[in-house]
């Protein structure tokens, strides 16, 4: 199979006022970087509008386009991985279909990528165009707590706006796991990397699709999948917990001897609800980890495909798709 020289890939959710300006500006930035040698890869992760629909009427008119509709909403981690999967290019630019990461850029970046030898060039934002400075303070809250928490180094300031290599893509599909962070994930295969500065712009239509909510829940996919930090924090308090305990043993034993032992009922409530709690957090956190082992033990594809639209030259090696299903009855 010949692949084509550039794969775009962008997984959406509620995006129907964006898709047509969308498909617009990424064909004529993959224009002008390589041709006609060029897929877009839209990846419809449930949405409740008609993004469906118009992703349907765009695979139609256009032989590069290839739309795949995902059987519910997976989130947007893993409907990511749904389309860098079912993709085939030697080069993958992946993009939010917001259109706050301009695709005017895949040019620069592909020249920044041939210039330095790199397998990687990821975007790191400059500016943030559009956003609350309560967004803009948490995201770099984010990103500086991912930076000291993670064992693997995670640039700072940066989203899945990048552009990667066939080999750093396949190395990336390598990784099976359910909780999935790609820009953690691609930072952990190594190869080379390189940053490309930009400023982002305002959402071209719509709402934001990550509020407080699923990015504290980002947050916590990313802590957990690639530090052992929190576990480390949990032994830590139970030994500072241990040694305080056996001081106020101590104390006790010695009020206890000289009969100076006085009973106090808020001295002991608020202990044991101090104790209380502390074990709760560890045990807490114990279990958020064995929860995600039981979760990977089931071996469940990542992604379920329910319908394509336009000639899909990848496999589903992670999920499962309907569509190939029905090639192969065995």
């Amino acid at each position: 199979m010949k692949r084509p020289a550039l794969s775009v890939v962008v997984p959406c959710y509620n995006e129907a006022a964006c898709l047509d300006v969308l498909h617009a500006r990424i064909s004529g930035a993959a224009r002008a970087a390589v041709g006609e040698d060029y897929e877009i890869v839209l990846i419809n992760d449930g949405s409740k509008d008609d993004s469906w629909p118009a992703m349907q009427r765009l695979a139609a008119d256009d032989p590069h386009l290839v739309a795949i509709n995902l059987s519910r909403n997976h989130g947007h981690q893993l409907a990511l991985t749904a389309g860098l999967d079912l993709c085939a290019g030697e080069q993958i630019l992946i993009i939010d279909a917001d259109l706050q990461d301009p695709p005017e850029l895949l040019t620069d970046m592909r020249a920044t990528m041939a210039a330095q030898g790199a397998d990687v060039v990821y975007a790191v934002r400059r500016k943030r165009a559009g956003e609350t400075l309560f967004k803009k303070a948490t995201a770099a809250v984010f990103y500086r707590m991912l930076d000291r928490l993670t064992d693997t180094p995670i640039p700072l300031d940066t989203g899945d706006f990048r552009l990667m290599s066939r080999r750093a893509l396949d190395a990336l599909q390598s990784l099976p796991e359910q909780a999935r962070f790609i820009r953690g994930m691609v930072a952990w295969v190594g190869f080379r990397q390189v940053p490309f500065p930009y400023d982002r712009a305002e959402r071209h239509a719509g709402e934001t699709h990550y509020p407080l909510g699923k990015m504290i829940a980002l947050a916590f996919d990313a802590v957990t999948g690639f530090s052992t930090a929190p576990l480390r924090w949990a032994s830590h308090i139970g030994l500072a917990l241990t040694g305080a305990s056996l001081l106020l043993l101590v104390y006790i034993a010695i009020g206890w001897l000289t009969g100076t032992a006085v009973q106090g009922w808020t001295s002991t409530m608020l202990v044991t609800v101090i104790l209380g709690a502390v074990q709760m957090f560890v045990l807490g956190m114990i279990g958020e980890y064995l929860g995600r082992l039981y979760i990977e033990s089931k071996r469940r594809p990542l992604y379920l495909v329910a319908d394509v639209a336009g000639p899909v030259q990848g496999h589903a090696r992670l999920g499962y798709s309907a569509h190939e299903g029905a090639k192969d009855p065995a």
